[in-house]
Order: structure tokens, then C-alpha cells, then sequence
């Protein structure tokens, strides 16, 4: 979806009304903080549609049925497509796509020999055994994309899909609220964390996926939003205590005794941690910049 500036404001100008409006409007848009400010991003086909309508109602204090219908063209109803929205959400959907890809090549956890590209620490196949190369070695050969390779690894169809549901929906948020770089920097930070956390509690092992920082994003959404509200950081009702909830779970050793296999619990938790204190800090200076 191509998009333009069309306003340019303060962070301390509360903008969650106007966005309301535009969103009980389905009017495409973006809201990211840039340099200090908020930007509001819309298609070049309603920028003009917008801006007056900003004008008209800056607090969003309006009634759907007090407001004219739109000429033809301007203000269009259907909201963003998949596409669309994966092109406003470059990162977002680029991880996904990379998940996708390594999926293919390992074929979903069964072929040993593309997975030991993309483990903690590499491996050799002998008989019925795996023997790992310690961390310090693999650093040492340069081998430092292991430190956050391991979120693309992905062991069963379910596996994948839910990773990748919960990951876009996380993601595209911070991604739409604080920019693409600082999701990507999000991502590789919770990854980097959760994997050393899982390698350290429990040694060389085959781990992967994203639920490590799939935690991260959510701790970060979570705290950050608490400190400094957003629209944009909304979540749906219930989201938050159910992957608390399956966390609890998890730690419990119940999944394990059902035949589902091993959890990387520490990696949960170390992402949750993590997560939870980008979120502080962030939502932290976010508040500072609000009342300056």
C-alpha cells in the first residue's frame, strides 16, 4: 500500500481519538513516531479527505451519522488487504517469510543435515547421537548468526502456523507504531536472549522457533501500552492472560507428559523478561516525551 504524510505532530498531541475515528471509518493508515513526533500516514488518494477531516475533528468526537458521504473515490470503506498490509509491514513480513523459507529447507525439522544451519551450536550426526560443537568454538569460526538463527527453525506444521499468527499480529503493531528498525532490533534482541537463556538451562540441544520472542513482543506491547496508551498497541481482550496462561502451563511439564514434546520454557521466559523491560524503558521515555 503506497502511503504519504499527512500530519506531523507533537507527542504530547493526543491523536487515539482521530485514529479511532478513522478506524470506525476504515480509512487505511499508519501512525509511527518519528524524531520525537507522530506521524499519520494515508494513501495518496484521501491525504486531502484526511487532513480536512482532522480539521474538522482533531479529539475524533464524531458521529458516523452526522458525517456527509464521501464523494466517489475519497475515504474508501474496505479496510487494508493481506498484501497491503504485508507491504506496510515490511519486517513483519519478511521474518514470516524467512520462517517459511528455512521450514522448506529443512522440511519442518526432519532433515538433520539443513538444520544443523541454523541451530545454537552446530552438530555432527554419528549413529543415534548428536555431538555439538561448544559456543566459544562456533563463535570463534565466525559462526555468530547461530546466536539468533534458531527462531527461523520451526518442528511441525502447527508449530509454524502458530508462531507465525501470533508473530504477525505482534508484530505488525510495533512495526506500524515504532517503525520497521525497531521491530527488527526487537526481534533479534529476543532472540539473541531467549536462545542463550535455553542453552544455558539446558545445554546442547536441538531448540527453535519464534515463541522466545513471540514472549518478547508481547511483554514489550504489554508494559509499553500500560505506560503509554496507543491504539496502535491494542490488543484483543483475553490475549494477554491466555499466553500467560499456556506459559504457566508449559512450565508445569504438562505438554511434555501429553506427547507434544519438549517446551524451551527458559527461552519463553527469558524472551517474556526481556520483553517486559524494553517495555518499561520504551513506554517509560514514551510517557517522558508526552509530558515534556
Amino acid at each position: 500500500m503506497n502511503v504519504i504524510e499527512v500530519l506531523r505532530l507533537p507527542l504530547a498531541v493526543d491523536l487515539s481519538g482521530f485514529v479511532a475515528l478513522l478506524r470506525r471509518l476504515q480509512v487505511p493508515h499508519r501512525v509511527v513516531e518519528e524524531g520525537g513526533e507522530q506521524v499519520l500516514w494515508v494513501p495518496p488518494a484521501i491525504a486531502e479527505d484526511v487532513r480536512e477531516l482532522y480539521t474538522r475533528y482533531p479529539d475524533g468526537n464524531a458521529d458516523l451519522q452526522a458525517i456527509p458521504e464521501p464523494a466517489q473515490g475519497s475515504l474508501p470503506a474496505p479496510a487494508p488487504s493481506l498484501k497491503e498490509q504485508a507491504i506496510a509491514c515490511k519486517v513483519t513480513a519478511s521474518v514470516l517469510f524467512l520462517c517459511l523459507v528455512v521450514a522448506g529447507l529443512t522440511g519442518l525439522g526432519d532433515n538433520l543435515t539443513t538444520i544443523a544451519w541454523f541451530t545454537f551450536l552446530p552438530f555432527q550426526v554419528q549413529g543415534e547421537y548428536l555431538y555439538f560443537t561448544p559456543l566459544l568454538q562456533a563463535l570463534g569460526e565466525g559462526q555468530w548468526w547461530r546466536l539468533v538463527s534458531p527462531m527461523l527453525l520451526h518442528f511441525g506444521v502447527l508449530h509454524l502456523a502458530m508462531n507465525g499468527m501470533w508473530y504477525w499480529e505482534l508484530g505488525k503493531r510495533i512495526e506500524l507504531r515504532q517503525g520497521p528498525w525497531m521491530l527488527l532490533s526487537l526481534t533479534l534482541l529476543f532472540s539473541l536472549v531467549s536462545n542463550l537463556a535455553q542453552h544455558f538451562t539446558s545445554g546442547p540441544s536441538l531448540f527453535g522457533g519464534l515463541s522466545g520472542v513471540l514472549y518478547g513482543l508481547l511483554g514489550h506491547v504489554w508494559l509499553y501500552q500500560k505506560l503509554a496508551p496507543n491504539p496502535q498497541f491494542s490488543l484483543p481482550r483475553g490475549v494477554l492472560a491466555m499466553m500467560l496462561i499456556w506459559l504457566l502451563v508449559c512450565l508445569s511439564g504438562v505438554v511434555g507428559q501429553l506427547g507434544f514434546g519438549q517446551i524451551a520454557n527458559a527461552a519463553h521466559v527469558g524472551g517474556l523478561l526481556i520483553g517486559c523491560l524494553t517495555g518499561l524503558l520504551g513506554g517509560w521515555l514514551a510517557r517522558r516525551k508526552l509530558s515534556a
